[in-house]
């Protein structure tokens, strides 16, 4: 079984639509989302429809990000919403078509269902922070949900397990890790990526907003380095050797 962390999404839905395909995830697979689905970028509406969609497929963990809660503040509590608003709510009611009342009631299900944090025999995944002396359900929701990373950041928790967050940008776009603690929003409605990364193997996928993956220099290398070998591979079988050494710009002797 795969497992899989996913940090902020923001309503990228492209960029979430190509990091599925290329999990590709099973049914015996486990998706963990750290919440923030919607507000900012192009499509919240269609990010929820492929999160519900995704139960089908595998295990999915899905948390609350500050972001759920403003909106259900909203929508369920009567809140004002200027703050939501002037967070990025705007693009979240854009896309459900100009109001909230048009959220349908299986994404309200949705977002009631989220939770506050998850917690394995190794890791914890919660939204924003944590304090390193409370346990998970000790812990306060300021700081679960809302608090940011900043220096000096905070010391590993007392279990001794790996704490995966979300909620603080990396503006580079690459995670933050501490090796306690590791940060994988990395800022995809801003010009970064939509990151996932893999526990087991600490393998990473980033797609950009959209929905192109992201290829480091050594993978790009690697990736000519193989199209190379098929293309000599390929047309050895067809041509003399000298119009292949003709075609990457060699005179054969």
């Amino acid at each position: 079984m795969r497992k899989f962390v996913i940090g902020d999404i923001h309503g990228c839905s492209k960029a979430l639509r190509t990091l599925i395909e290329t999990i590709d995830p099973t049914c015996g697979d486990e998706l963990i989302f750290l919440g923030d689905y919607i507000d900012r970028g192009p499509d919240s509406k269609d990010v929820i429809d492929q999160l519900i969609a995704l139960h089908s497929r595998c295990r999915v963990v899905a948390l609350r990000g500050n972001h759920e809660i403003m909106l259900m503040g909203v929508v369920t509590a009567g809140l004002d919403s200027a703050i939501w608003s002037q967070s990025g709510g705007q693009t979240t009611i854009a896309s459900y078509g100009g109001s909230i009342e048009k959220i349908p009631e299986k994404h309200l299900a949705f977002f009631r269902s989220l939770r506050a944090y998850y917690e394995t025999d190794e890791a914890i995944f919660v939204h924003a922070s944590y304090s390193p002396d409370e346990s998970m359900p000790s812990q306060d929701d300021s700081i679960r949900y809302w608090n940011h990373l900043n220096y000096p950041y905070p010391a590993p928790h007392f279990s001794g397990k790996r704490v995966y967050v979300g909620h603080t940008p990396q503006a580079h776009g690459d995670v933050l890790n501490l090796g306690h603690l590791v940060c994988i929003d990395t800022y995809c409605f801003g010009g970064g990526y939509l990151t996932a990364v893999e526990l087991t193997g600490n393998d990473m996928i980033q797609v950009d907003l959209h929905g192109h993956v992201r290829r480091t220099p050594l993978k790009m290398l690697m990736d000519r380095i193989a199209s190379l070998f098929y293309f000599f591979t390929k047309r050895g079988t067809q041509q003399p050797e000298s119009q292949v050494d003709t075609v990457v710009g060699q005179t054969t002797p």
